[in-house]
C-alpha cells in the first residue's frame, strides 16, 4: 500500500514521467502555518545537481491544492503537489525485455500483471520521495524543537567520500553508502511497542525509501560484542540523562530523550553503466545490457534529507498518538489552546 501512518497519515502517488508526483497528508493538525517558501529549503537538498548525481533537472516547485487557508492548516487533508517535466522516456524502453538486475522491473512487472508504468522506473523511482521530504516538513512542525541532522559518513565503503565519488563515476560504475541521522531534542516517552514502538515505526518508514538494505539503532549490531555492563547506558541525572548512549535514545521501543541515533545502508543504484550479462526475457536467452539514460553515480548523496523527512513524519505519528492516550504531556505542538480564527 502506498500510505503510512496513524493519526498523522500521508499517501504517496504518482509515477516518475507522469504529470506531476505528491503526497496527501490527513490527520494534520489545524492551525499550522505553512506557506509555499517553507518547503524550498528541504526539496533542494533532495535535487540533483551536484558531482555523482543525475542529471535530470526538476524544478520541483510545491503546489498546495487542498487543506491550508490564509496561510494555515484547517484540518482537512493537505495536498502537495509538483509538476514533472525533464523527461526522456524512451532510455527505459529496454528494460521491459531486459529487466535490470537488482531493480523492481522484474517483480513490478509481475505484481502489476504487466500495466506497471517503466517511464522512468514509475512508481519505483526515487523521485517519488519528493513527496516524503514534503510532509517531512509539516512533521518538522509538529515534531517542535526536536533537530533531525543526517548526512552521509561513508559511500563506497571509504570515509573519503569525494574520491569514492570520482572513482565510480571513472569506472562508469556505482556506490551505496551509510547515512547517520541523530535527532537533537527528541520528546520524552513517545513509540507504541509492541507493534508501533519507535523502533519499529521508523524501521518500517526507512524501509519504504528505495535501496535501502540495512538500519541499526546506538550500537546496533556491535552490541552482539559487547557485555551488558559496556552496553548498558547508566544514568547521571534526574533527568534520564545517560552516561553512554548505546541504546541510541532509545528503550523498550520508547524515546528516552537522549538523543535519538540510527545509520542506514543504502545499496549502489541498480543503474550502473558498466555492461552486464542477464537474462532477456522477449528473446528467452542471456543478452548483454548497457544501461542508457541518466542515472546517480551514488544516490546516498541525496538522501539525508529524505532520512529527516522520515523521522519526523514518525515522530510527528507518535507525538499525536501519545497525546490521544495521554493529553498533552508530552508534545512542543498543544492539540487544544489554538486560538479560533477571529478571537
Amino acid at each position: 500500500m502506498n500510505s503510512f501512518g496513524v493519526v498523522f497519515r500521508l499517501t504517496l502517488f504518482g509515477e516518475s514521467h507522469g504529470p506531476a508526483i505528491g503526497v496527501i497528508i490527513d490527520g494534520c493538525p489545524p492551525g499550522l502555518a505553512i506557506k509555499p517558501e517553507d518547503f524550498v529549503a528541504d526539496l533542494k537538498r533532495r535535487q540533483s545537481g551536484g558531482v555523482g548525481t543525475t542529471k535530470r533537472q526538476e524544478p520541483d516547485l510545491p503546489e498546495i491544492l487542498s487543506g491550508v487557508f490564509d496561510g494555515v492548516t484547517t484540518g482537512a487533508p493537505v495536498s502537495l503537489i509538483t509538476r514533472n517535466s525533464d523527461k526522456i522516456s524512451s532510455d527505459y524502453d529496454e528494460f521491459k525485455n531486459i529487466p535490470r538486475p537488482g531493480h523492481a522491473d522484474f517483480v513490478s512487472r509481475i505484481k502489476h500483471s504487466g500495466f506497471a508504468d517503466m517511464r522512468g522506473s514509475g512508481h519505483f523511482s526515487g523521485r517519488i520521495t519528493w513527496g516524503l521530504v514534503a510532509a517531512g516538513v509539516v512533521a518538522k512542525k509538529i515534531a517542535g524543537t526536536s533537530e533531525m541532522n543526517a548526512k552521509l559518513i561513508s559511500a563506497g565503503g571509504s570515509e573519503d567520500i569525494e574520491k569514492a565519488i570520482n572513482e565510480a563515476i571513472a569506472l562508469n560504475d556505482t556506490i551505496g553508502g551509510i547515512i547517520e541521522c541523530r535527532v537533537k531534542k527528541p520528546p520524552k516517552a513517545i513509540g507504541e511497542p509492541f507493534f508501533y514502538s519507535f523502533e519499529s515505526a521508523l524501521s518500517h518508514i526507512i524501509f519504504s525509501i528505495p535501496a535501502i538494505k540495512g538500519i541499526e539503532f546506538g550500537s546496533g549490531f556491535a552490541a552482539a560484542s559487547m557485555r551488558g555492563s559496556e552496553n548498558n547506558d547508566p544514568f547521571v541525572d534526574s533527568l534520564g540523562r545517560t552516561a553512554s548512549n548505546n541504546a541510541g535514545g532509545i528503550n523498550g521501543g520508547i524515546t528516552n530523550g537522549n538523543e535519538i541515533v540510527f545509520r542506514i545502508v543504502v545499496k549502489p543504484t541498480s543503474s550502473t553503466g558498466v555492461d552486464q550479462t542477464t537474462f532477456n526475457f522477449k528473446e528467452g536467452k542471456m543478452a548483454t545490457l548497457i544501461v542508457k539514460g541518466r542515472h546517480d553515480t551514488c544516490i546516498a548523496l541525496r538522501m539525508p534529507v529524505i532520512v529527516e523527512a522520515a523521522t519526523a513524519i514518525v515522530m510527528a505519528d507518535l507525538i499525536l498518538i501519545d497525546r490521544g492516550i495521554h493529553g498533552e504531556r508530552s508534545g512542543p505542538l498543544p492539540l487544544r489552546g489554538i486560538p479560533l480564527k477571529g478571537e
